[in-house]
């Protein structure tokens, strides 16, 4: 699954520089031998046959399933998980004899139905039957349907979602991904519409009054939260790789925007046979895109029918810009490598959700940097890590493998955390161990669990057999058992005889404790004498290594190291002199680990500011993303004290502007994707900024674009927007909403509804606010709108969601609940909002707290670093002319 992130529309045009998005510590979770479950242990399933007739008009099915059961000692009831049914009948019959009737109780809080015997049930094999009606919802839990409009008036499709805990929502299963089971699926639908699942069609055959039974394929052995249905008036475009048929599924004519997508599968799937050495089991993948959005995700790795919303699939050439096109190639290389991690060997419980989330992440990197070397995404590691640094280095973290009870705990598992600290862990194990080493280890996993359920330590066990003797299960477990962050500190760097002897001690980097006793990790270590060659240690709270030359140290050389590196004055001052002699990842990595520790107070924040000013013109355009990135986000921090801010968007400005200069407004013919991006980048930071050149020249086009075709072109257009969307009038505003109400591309209809949520005016807040209430932008859309407008104004957007808490509630799935409202005081300044925020915790269970505290200990990050940072960024522009 991929993650989406509450408005990201708003976040898009504000670079949140060292802010904390963190988690609750929870004690470290080794790997259990008993796996976790909710239900009773007496019963499991090994083969669901499952008939669905949907009533879309009426938002309602009725579903028929006969469920093979092994009972394993005596019980007098089977209990499984149900949400939102309503049960006719259930029986339950041996495989010779009588079928006995079951009385059924619901609980609707515990999520379970319980079918009760006159006498106890005798250990065996039984089919349970069971007939009843369930509910199809406008968010994306279960079966859900979507509206979108069209040239020909409006349609509705309906999709499921079941990751982590909504297959109960649509069968009355064994909702938890140890209780793997074979899926037999039919369906009884308009026969003008396609149905897809995660199995080809094995028949089709029409029933009368224009309605078709559809049964697919029987499915390999899977947990339930893989299983897929879609329905609607779709297109299927389709290729093949290595024998298997890949397919997209959209809307009608929307076949060209789905183009890359198909290209790109093709090549992925023919990498990942190669690269696991375990060819792809099913006979057909397809990816299916739906309109909408989702507040949890973006896409979903059902086996064999990998669903993403539009956004996230479709490239549609009005609109859609470069950017899109990587995150485009980078969600499906993410969703197909679950295919394997995830699908194939699935965790046993959600504890080890890292196994899917985090693996997937890496998988899809290293496939964008292979397929896709001209984008640089190499460097994208970098940010990666920091995403999970920023979250981790606080007190509210968690580690990696973290204990689960809930199905509320194990929808906040979804983080960053999980995903990007995960990756970045994964990265540099596969450094430390090596390649091809990493690989055969990945695949003697895979063969080993294939159609089974693992824990992490079978992971380790598998790489324990290639890894050459490295105690891979020790420093796996330092990073993934315990929360936080190494701090490698460069004690000495003595140079003799052409060798340079470099002293290591290991702390703990963290943002908000300064005096805390640090942990104490197994850390794999690469340094060089910049200009020579790499040599690596493993630091156990202090090493020592040698390296070859005489110079400047680095540390973390090239990056793949999960630490901060915490150099002495002298030793940064001599690799700043050096800067242009780093790799491009190396700069990012001495920038970021510089800004952190600057706003950590760790270094002067000088350090970091003097690093951005000496940023050299022909620097490449990654490290002027960067430098454009923090100045931006320092200047968030200014919001409210306009002085001050002017101030520094002054120096700010004239820093960046020549930089813009040099790229240009219009593409030239040869520029590399890096300057493509840097330019969107640079438009949203001058903007941000508030340089009144770039505000005049970005209304001068908009206002331009209805006889001046090529005043907004489309690689321009969505940034162009968001900045007029920002500082909109009235006047622009009614005009944006015009224009979404008249919009019949459900993509970009989706996108101007958000737009009109990010305005820097209070009064067009509200305006958004109250149409977000309506209809009409569109039932997944609204809470993106709620989440937009929190962006500027938090204060407004928290106390309306919290008075409409009724009428908002429906408007956001259940998967984001908790995580959803506390979201929309995150950029608030107020400690008032601290105090609204613990309110709103009393109102939720205690499990379903941790978000509430991630926001609380993101204020108080921003307090501080206002109090305590921003006064040396005032000083450093007085000596520095700003």
């Amino acid at each position: 699954m991929r993650k989406t992130l509450v408005s990201a529309i708003a976040l898009a045009l504000a670079v949140s520089a060292g802010g904390v998005l963190a988690m609750p510590a929870q004690p470290a979770a080794a790997a259990s031998s008993l796996t976790p479950t909710q239900l009773p242990r007496s019963v499991r399933p090994t083969h669901y046959d499952v008939a669905i007739v949907p009533h879309a008009d009426k938002l309602s099915f009725d579903g028929k399933v006969t469920v093979d059961v092994e009972v394993l000692k005596p019980t007098a009831s089977i209990t499984l998980n149900a949400l939102g049914m309503t049960f006719s009948s259930a029986t339950l019959a041996p495989a010779t004899g009588h079928a006995e009737t079951a009385k059924v109780s619901v609980d609707e809080k515990a999520q379970t139905a319980t079918f009760a015997f006159a006498k106890p049930v005798a250990p065996g094999r039984y089919k349970l039957a069971m007939d009843y009606v369930g509910t199809i919802g406008t968010q994306a839990n279960g079966l859900f349907a979507i509206d979108y409009p069209t040239e020909s008036g409006q349609k509705r499709a309906l999709f499921t979602q079941f990751e982590n805990s909504d297959a109960r929502r649509f069968i009355p299963s064994w909702d938890e991904p140890a209780y793997k089971a074979r899926f037999d699926l039919s369906v009884t639908v308009p026969s003008n519409e396609m149905a897809v699942s995660n199995m080809p069609v094995a028949s089709k055959a029409d029933i009368g009054n224009g309605m078709a039974k559809v049964t697919f394929q029987t499915t390999p052995k899977m947990s339930t939260y893989l299983l897929f249905f879609g329905l609607g008036d779709f297109d299927r475009v389709t290729t093949s790789s290595d024998g298997t048929e890949i397919g997209v599924i959209m809307q009608k004519g929307k076949g060209a925007q789905a183009a890359f997508t198909l290209e790109s599968a093709k090549a992925v799937l023919h990498d990942y046979n190669e690269y696991f050495g375990i060819k792809y089991p099913l006979p057909k993948l397809d990816n299916i895109a739906a309109p909408g959005s989702s507040q949890f995700f973006s896409a979903m790795e059902n086996w064999g029918g990998i669903f993403t919303f539009e956004y996230a699939m479709l490239l549609d050439p009005s609109y859609s810009t470069q950017g899109d096109k990587m995150e485009v190639f980078n969600t499906a290389a993410h969703e197909m490598a679950h295919q394997w991690f995830g699908d194939l060997v699935t965790m046993n419980w959600w504890d080890n959700l890292w196994l899917n989330e985090g693996f997937a992440s890496w998988m899809a990197s290293r496939e964008t940097e292979k397929r896709h070397p001209e984008w640089n995404a190499s460097l994208d590691a970098v940010g990666v890590r920091e995403g999970a640094m920023s979250r981790d280095a606080v007190a509210t973290t968690h580690p990696i493998v973290q204990k689960i009870d809930t199905v509320e705990e194990a929808s906040q598992a979804f983080d960053t955390i999980t995903y990007s600290k995960g990756e970045a862990v994964i990265r540099m194990l596969e450094a430390y161990v090596g390649p091809e080493a990493w690989r055969q280890g990945v695949h003697n996993y895979l063969k080993a669990h294939a159609y089974g359920n693992t824990v992490s330590d079978d992971l380790w066990h598998a790489m324990d057999g290639v890894a050459g003797g490295k105690p891979i299960t020790q420093v796996a477990h330092d990073f993934t058992l315990q929360p936080g962050v190494p701090l490698i500190k460069v004690d000495s760097a003595m140079c003799s005889n052409g060798e340079t002897m470099v002293k290591f001690t290991q702390g703990e980097f963290t943002k908000d404790r300064p005096d805390k006793q640090p942990l104490r990790w197994h850390v794999p270590v690469i340094a060089q004498v910049v200009g020579n060659a790499a040599s690596s240690t493993l630091v156990d709270g202090s090493a020592t290594l040698k390296l070859k030359g005489c110079g400047p140290v680095l540390v973390n050389a090239g990056q793949s190291g999960y630490y901060r590196t915490l150099y002495a004055p002298a030793q940064l001052a001599a690799l700043k002199q050096d800067f242009g002699k780093l790799a491009e990842i190396d700069q990012l990595g001495l920038m970021s680990d510089t800004w952190a520790e600057g706003m950590a107070g760790l270094e002067p924040v000088s350090d970091f500011l003097d690093m951005a000013k000496a940023t050299p013109a022909n620097a490449s355009p990654e490290i002027w993303a960067e430098v454009a990135g923090s100045l931006v986000g320092l200047d968030q921090y200014y919001r409210g004290d306009k002085a001050r801010q002017d101030r520094f968007r002054s120096y700010a400005v004239a820093q960046l502007k020549p930089v813009f200069a040099r790229v240009g407004w219009d593409a030239k013919p040869d520029e590399s994707t890096s300057v493509t991006l840097l330019r969107t980048q640079l438009i949203g930071a001058l903007a941000e900024l508030g340089d009144q050149d770039m505000l005049n020249e970005v209304h001068r086009r908009y206002e331009a674009q209805a006889t001046d075709p090529k005043a907004v072109p489309a690689a321009l257009r969505k940034t162009i927007l968001s900045i007029v969307a920002q500082h909109a009038d009235a006047a622009t505003w009614d005009k944006l909403h015009a224009e979404a109400k008249a919009e019949k591309s459900p993509m970009i209809k989706d996108r101007l509804y958000g737009l009109l949520s990010i305005a820097e005016d209070k009064a067009l807040g509200q305006r958004a606010l109250d149409l977000a209430l309506t209809d009409e932008p569109g039932a997944t859309n609204s809470a993106g709108m709620i989440g937009g407008v929190a962006y500027h104004h938090p204060e407004l957007a928290y106390d309306f969601a919290m008075a409409h808490r009724a009428q908002v509630d429906k408007l956001v799935d259940s998967t984001s609940s908790s995580r959803f409202y506390p979201a929309l005081g995150g950029s608030s300044f107020d400690p008032a909002m601290i105090d609204k925020i613990k309110a709103y915790e009393a109102t939720v269970a205690p499990g379903a707290r941790r978000p509430a505290d991630t926001v609380i200990a993101n204020i108080q990050y921003r307090m501080m670093i206002r109090k305590d940072r921003l006064p040396a960024v005032d000083a450093w522009l007085a000596k520095n002319g700003g």
